[in-house]
This record gives C-alpha cells, structure tokens and sequence, in this order.
C-alpha cells in the first residue's frame, strides 16, 4: 500500500489527520451543552478543523507520493476537492447534533460524510495534470469508499459520545488512522498510464507546482498544530463549572441526614425561610418549578411535575419527560438542589427520579434498577447505598424487612 512513498510524510499525515480528529471532535463535544450563536460557532470551528484535518492528509499522502516530477495541480479541482469535504462534515455534525441522534440518522449521517470523504479524495486525485492518465481498480474504490463511511460513523460515534481525556485521544487516533487507511487504500488502486503525445498535457487552467502546495499544505499543518495546543488550554467557562459543581455538591452527611428526614445544606439563590426549631439550620433553596432544556431553536421550559429522571452528562444533564431526553445547563447537583426532594430522589451518582413516576423496581447485581413510566418507559440504576432510601420512599421498607 506504501509502496515508493516517502516514510516520514507518510507518518506525517497520519499524525495530522489525528490531530485534526482530536481538535474536531474535542470542539464538537462541547455543542450540545453551549446554546446559542456560540453552539454555531463551535459547529462551524469542529466541522473546519475535521475537514482541514481529512484534506491537509490528503495532500500529504499526495506529496509523499510517487507521482510523474512533471506532475502540477489544478487549482479548481483542488478548492473543490476541500469545500466538498468542508460541506459534508457539517451538514453530518448539524444532522447528529439537533434533536435525538436515532440510529436511522447517524448511519445517514455517516454515510453522506463518507461519501464525501471519497468524493473530496477522486477530485483531488483528478487535479493532478501532467503527461500521463489516471486509472484505478474498481475494487480498491469500492474498498475505499466502505472504509470512509465506517471511518465517518465511527467518527460521529465519537462526537455524539462527548468524549474526553482518554477516550477522546484513542477516538482520535482511531479516526486518524482510519481516515489515512482509506486514503493508501485508494492510492493503491491508482495508476498512472504514460501518453504518448505530450499534447494531452492538460487543457489549461490556473495550476500549481509541487512546491507551492508543499507550502499552502504546511500553512494548514501550522493551523491544525495551533487548534491542537488551543484545545488543550481549560477553559475557563468549564472550570468555573466544575468549580460550582464541586461547592454545591452536597457531603455525604448532608445526604444521610437528608435520608434522615433532615435537610442537607444546599446552596442557592432561591431561598425560603428556615422552618421552627431548624435554627441551627441554613435556608433551603424553593423547589424549581420549570426545568430549563436546550432545543433546536433555543432554550425551552418543561414543568418538573413532568419529569421523569435526571442524567448527568459531563458537566450538564440530560433531562427524560417520559418521551426522550434533552439537554439541561444544570450539572446534576445544581438539579438536585433545585427540585423538590418531596418527589425526586437522588439513587445514583449520576440519577435523578421522580418517585410519583416510577413504575417498576427490581434488584440488580448489587444494586437496583427502576423503570419510569411515559410515553417511552425508561429504566435507570439505582446504586447500592441507595436502595434502602428508594424502598422507603416507595412504601416497600416493611414488606422487604
């Protein structure tokens, strides 16, 4: 596959199409938590950083390369080549990126993207003009093009998982390397058939050398390299969330005295007087009556009677009202903090229930499990510290004695 390619821009490119990968998707976890003309701006930066990332590879792997000397780039094809990539990631990221990412929609998804992966590689392929002829193995096309879609739903995989850390950096790699894979794979179904008559050089056209890509090409490594370092900067915005979260996340004798039937210390700007004999007690904050969720066209409002569950979700939550879940700005203590503990219970470190809604309950490893009813019943863990608390709560504590 590597066969006559220069090794180290071969590595090259597969390092930037990692890097790339990493930028994008690190941009792209962030849009479903941030509303908004930031959100567009987010999807706009992932889907250029993604395309800038597949087309910069592409045209690394070309150099390193083992084509004709004589070989120049027609300009048309080659901007072609990377507003097809550019316009294919983001109209695949906005599709998974509103509403619920069903399945049917992802697979679209990432088919679109990998046939436009492909699409940007043949046309780019296609600029090179020289005294020759391209031809290329049917097989290896198809392979190539099979390769791209499970690269792109690997890739949305990725993105609708909010992946960091760790995980972030081995989707990346896998994206990268992915992404080269079906590059070679392509270019070992490519040949190059000499012409006789130096005639059918090319029509004409705005072309390039070798030498001026090189460099347009080493610009948009420089680019990437920077987005790469930036993404690695916290931001400040998520730090002073995580800050909030860990004050206003409740200590584990303020929960057993909640279990207790006292209330736990919790912080917040809606406040009610402390009830007689509690002086020794701080205010608790009024039970929320709106829950605030992201939708496709803004923030809307759902009453807490209509909640089903909370689920955390890095540093916001995603909200069931018994037919699908949404995203919330609240992280899962600020949640906790502003429903009414009269009706929901925290039964796990990242769940949240409405005891009226629950419909089901059984015991699971060394936890539970219990199922919220709605239009689309859903079940959630409960966490073994926190089974006791559920089963009084249900009126089911003497019946299991």
């Amino acid at each position: 596959m590597f066969r006559g390619h220069d090794p180290y821009l071969v590595a090259l490119s597969v390092v930037i199409a990692i890097l790339g990968g990493y930028t994008g998707f690190g941009l792209a976890a962030r849009i479903r938590g941030t509303p908004g003309v930031s959100r567009r701006l987010l999807l706009a930066g992932a889907a250029g950083f993604l395309a800038v990332g597949i087309w910069t590879m592409h045209f690394v792997g070309m150099l390193a390369a083992p084509i004709p000397a004589d070989t120049v780039y027609l300009v048309l094809p080659t901007i072609i080549s990377f507003l097809i990539c550019a316009l294919v990631v983001g109209i695949s990221l906005f599709f998974v990126s509103i509403g619920e990412p069903s399945l049917r929609r992802v697979v679209g998804s990432a088919v679109l993207l990998g046939a436009g992966i492909a699409s940007m590689h043949y046309v780019g392929i296609h600029g090179l003009a020289g005294n020759f002829a391209i031809r290329h193995d049917m097989p290896m096309i198809l392979l190539s093009i099979l390769l791209a879609i499970v690269t792109a739903y690997g890739g949305l995989r990725a993105f609708l998982a909010r992946q960091e850390g760790v995980r972030l950096i081995a989707s990346s790699i896998a994206f990268g390397v992915a992404v080269s894979g079906m590059h070679y794979t392509a270019m070992y179904g490519m040949h190059f058939v000499p012409l006789a008559d130096a005639a059918h050089r090319h029509a004409g056209g705005l072309a390039a050398s070798q030498q001026i890509l090189s460099v347009v090409v080493s610009v948009l490594c420089f680019v990437i390299a920077a987005g790469f370092l930036l993404s690695l900067v916290p931001e400040p915005r998520r730090q002073n969330l995580a800050a909030a979260a860990a004050a206003s996340d409740p200590a584990p004798e303020a929960v057993v005295a909640s279990s207790q039937g006292r209330e736990p210390a919790v912080a917040s700007p809606r406040l009610m007087p402390a009830p007689l004999g509690g002086l020794g007690q701080p205010p608790r904050a009024a039970p929320a009556v709106r829950l605030p969720v992201e939708g496709a066209n803004g923030t809307h409002f759902i009453d807490s009677a209509d909640v089903r569950s909370v689920r955390a979700d890095a540093h916001y939550t995603r909200v069931h009202d018994g037919t699908r879940e949404r995203m919330c700005p609240w992280s899962i203590s600020e949640a906790e903090a502003q429903l009414d503990p009269g009706l929901f219970v925290r039964v796990h470190r990242s769940h949240i229930v409405a005891i009226p809604h629950v419909s089901f309950v059984r015991k699971e490893g060394d936890g539970a499990v219990i199922e919220l009813d709605g239009p689309s019943p859903h079940r959630v863990p409960v966490s073994r510290a926190k089974i006791a608390e559920v089963k009084a709560r249900l009126g089911l504590a003497k019946r299991h004695a």
